[in-house]
């Protein structure tokens, strides 16, 4: 099924390196700077080397979205969950140039969604966005999540600080 999630390997670093250098401007407005070895297969090893270990220790969890056809079109990671009273985490994600406007990134925030409150048993998830990032607040929206509230200079994108707008989905709301 188009738009589904898999959790990313070790030896997805080359796809990851060919996608992430394909599409570096359309991507670069909506991320931060990064070292000039992310896009090359070392770089997108180590990124998933630690994106792993936030798996393995609990406070992450890393998957590929994969395209109709099964290959990998962007990232999705659940980050920063926290347990006890708070069993929260927040999303992010990205899809190359190509996968934007066939509803993989809703997919995707979708099945993430679920992993998260299914399978983690956690209560609520959070995202930011760019103020101006329209299409990302609109797949927020369509999987569920509801506006609560706006960051002033709350990331470093693009080498500058800017302000963010906070959605949070709950679980047992509606998608």
């Amino acid at each position: 099924m188009p738009g589904t999630v898999r959790i990313l390997r070790l030896s997805d670093a080359d796809e990851l390196s060919r996608l992430v250098t394909a599409n570096g401007d359309f991507l670069a407005p909506w991320q931060p700077h990064r070292s000039s070895s992310y896009p090359t297969p070392e770089g997108q090893r180590l990124e998933i080397e630690r994106a792993i270990g936030a798996f393995d220790s609990g406070t992450g969890v890393p998957f590929a979205i994969l395209g109709g056809a099964g290959e990998i079109v962007g990232r999705i990671t659940l980050a920063g969950i926290v347990r006890g009273a708070f069993l929260s985490a927040s999303i992010g994600y990205w899809v190359a140039e190509t996968a934007n406007g066939r509803g993989l990134a809703t997919d995707a925030v979708g099945a993430t969604v679920r992993y998260a409150f299914d399978e983690l048993g956690l209560h609520r998830v959070e995202a930011a966005t760019l103020v101006h990032n329209a299409a990302s607040q609109r797949v927020l929206e369509k999987a569920g999540f509801t506006r609560y509230g706006r960051a002033p200079e709350y990331l470093r994108i693009a080498g500058m600080w800017q302000d963010h707008v906070l959605f949070q989905r709950l679980a047992g709301s509606p998608a």
